[in-house]
């Protein structure tokens, strides 16, 4: 053992991705005294602009919006409390098959090799015990979420590190009743088309196969509040219609998948630092 603090590390794609899928253990591990470092790997300028306005819609100043979203970036992870922001600022890449994926510096576009070695320097730095970030397919295809997995799990292989690592998932059964609780919130939404829900069915994984389940309903309002953060990008991010106590009736706990998965065959970790602490 060292005088060294633990140290969690989360690669994320945009801003606001932090906290979607890893606001709850960022906001637990740091009230337990964890170092907890965020990477975000893009600027995010392919977001809504003031007034929501979209991306290549008249109005939509790609460097305004990446700079309202990194003000924003702060704010979110002034309330999870995390101790390290490093922004690696690639251009956002968008949804896959946007033109702006070939734009100069996209983050899809950056050679791997490239962006894993910025991000090894980090690792080498911060010396992470437990990294996280998304799985192969970027959770649901998204373009700089596929490449955050790549640079990730290359970056890794740069160094002599051996961290716990996890990938970002949610359980089919939750997913399941996805469309249940939007429709909730939302009494005229029509009914999903087949292709999508067919879609939608297939993101996450089945409960049993997810590695591990981490209770942050402590922290709930902690990652609403972060969420909430990301004003911008309100109209983008269901939860919020929720309101904060839904929300965290909803939204108390985080899943991960464990990759080089160490357990017991079908045992269940609760903490991302079972083992290190």
């Amino acid at each position: 053992m060292t005088d060294r603090p633990l140290t969690f590390m989360a690669v994320h794609a945009h801003p606001d991705d932090e906290a979607t899928g890893t606001g709850g253990v960022l906001a637990r591990y740091a009230a337990e005294g964890i170092r907890t470092v965020l990477v975000t790997c893009t600027d995010g300028a392919c977001g809504d602009g003031p007034g929501g306005v979209k991306p290549g819609l008249p109005g939509h100043d790609p460097a305004a919006v990446a700079r309202m979203r990194r003000e924003e970036l702060r704010a979110s992870c002034d309330v999870l409390k995390v101790s390290d922001l490093e922004t690696l600022d690639y251009a956002d890449s968008g949804m896959m098959g946007w033109p702006s994926n070939d734009t100069p510096n996209s983050f899809w576009k950056t050679p791997v090799e490239v962006g894993a070695a910025r991000l090894a320097e980090l690792m080498r730095a911060y010396r992470p015990d437990v990294v996280v970030t998304y799985d192969e397919n970027g959770f649901y295809g998204h373009p700089d979420h596929i490449q955050a997995h790549r640079i990730t799990m290359a970056a890794l292989e740069l160094t002599d590190l051996s961290p716990k690592v996890y990938w970002t998932t949610a359980p089919r059964s939750m997913m399941g009743r996805f469309g249940e609780i939007m429709r909730e919130f939302h009494e005229d939404m029509p009914e999903p088309d087949p292709a999508e829900a067919a879609a939608m069915a297939e993101i996450g994984l089945p409960d049993d196969e997810i590695t591990t389940w981490v209770d942050t309903t402590a922290f709930s309002g902690q990652k609403f509040d972060a969420l909430a953060a990301h004003a911008s990008q309100g109209e983008n991010i269901f939860f919020l219609r929720m309101g904060k106590e839904r929300f965290g009736e909803l939204m108390g706990v985080e899943t991960f998948v464990r990759v080089d998965d160490g357990r017991v065959a079908g045992e269940r970790e609760d903490d991302l630092f079972a083992g290190l602490r």
